[in-house]
């Protein structure tokens, strides 16, 4: 599991908590700084969940992990019940979000940073290469990674 993750603390679409180190163990992870009120988020959030569904429905080892930009929680679980896949996310006002903003360099959303399991940057054009390539770019995002033998 990415070290970015480790001790933080997610929750599912429903709100429940669950453990980093079990959901995001031996995945790519696609870390989404998205929200409900920006119209390119809500654009871009139904083709990162028809990809993500695709590929869970192909048993691909690959993660979603929302971090809100939202003003609120409640704001952040409409977004989430609405158009969301069954992701992950931190909670609402954790303070690893900022610690994440900033060590991705997030001025602007959609952004969709793509991690190893390890927690190498694979990409930081995630949205780009969803939305040109679709399900494809996971064997992009997946070869010189520590599952590529296993695939």
């Amino acid at each position: 599991m990415a070290e970015v993750f480790k001790e933080v603390p997610l929750i599912d679409r429903d709100g429940r908590h669950v453990k980093a180190d079990v959901v995001l163990k031996d995945t790519v992870i696609g870390v989404y700084f998205s929200a409900g009120w920006c119209p390119p988020c809500r654009d871009f959030t139904p083709l990162l969940t028809e990809v993500y569904d695709e590929l869970k429905s192909r048993a691909a080892p690959f993660e979603v992990v929302f971090i809100s930009c939202d003003k609120s929680e409640g704001a952040m679980q409409q977004y989430m019940k609405d158009i969301h896949g069954d992701w992950y996310a931190l909670p609402f006002g954790d303070a690893h979000i900022g610690e994440l903003k900033e060590s991705y360099n997030i001025v602007a959303i959609p952004k969709l940073i793509i991690l190893s399991p390890s927690g190498e940057t694979l990409s930081t054009s995630g949205r780009k290469e969803v939305q040109t390539r679709g399900v494809a770019c996971f064997n992009s995002w997946v070869r010189g990674t520590e599952l590529a033998d296993k695939l």
